[in-house]
């Protein structure tokens, strides 16, 4: 039996993914809410339920893949614990999974008319992560300001995972992390996960 509640979230789930498949054929600002519901297979009124109009649909979209992010970060920490670089496997990297079993939407950043503020919050959020859930640790506890070397890393990983993203996932999930690991390894000597605020 389904619940009401699992009948809105499948909903939910199928208008957005009508809404990401629209958006790269279409682009976005050419997408209606008419295209949204003959894709997904639904009347207007039943969209008219969950969503104001096709703005907030993006939104509610583009928040719920980005808070997703920031969750799995922390699932193969334990918090407060030290772990060191040179033990990393690829198992540390759960928000590289993650952007790959989610890859239908992440693509969406390879579009230019693409979902409004994807551009600026993705790599928004990878800096969150780093400043609110990690302490890190520098190669010789070497001193350095925190906050630069902070946005300095979170940038830089977001550099490799658009390019990973464009490149239409051409490494394998195992190669990419690999190499992310090496990187890490020449200025990360251990970090700390606290966990979420």
């Amino acid at each position: 039996m389904n619940t009401p509640s699992q009948r809105q979230n499948r909903t939910k789930t199928h208008l957005k993914q009508a809404l990401i498949a629209l958006i790269k054929k279409e682009g976005y600002h050419a997408v209606t809410v008419k295209d949204i519901v003959d894709y997904a297979a639904y009347n207007r009124s039943t969209f008219y339920v969950h969503y104001q109009d096709k703005i907030k649909l993006a939104e509610d979209l583009l928040v719920s893949m980005l808070q997703g992010l920031e969750s799995s970060v922390g699932k193969p920490y334990t918090p407060g614990q030290n772990n060191y670089t040179e033990n990393l496997k690829a198992p540390s990297f759960h928000i590289v999974s993650y952007i790959y079993q989610n890859r239908n939407f992440f693509e969406l950043i390879n579009f230019d008319d693409t979902i409004p503020g994807l551009h600026t919050r993705f790599p928004q959020t990878i800096l969150k992560i780093y400043q609110e859930q990690f302490v890190f640790e520098t190669i010789d506890n070497i001193p350095v300001n925190m906050e630069y070397f902070k946005r300095y890393t979170a940038y830089g990983f977001y550099g490799l995972l658009h390019n990973w993203i464009e490149n239409g996932f051409i490494e394998t999930e195992e190669e990419f992390i690999r190499e992310v690991i090496d990187l890490t390894k020449t200025h990360i000597y251990s970090y700390k996960y606290v966990g979420r605020k």
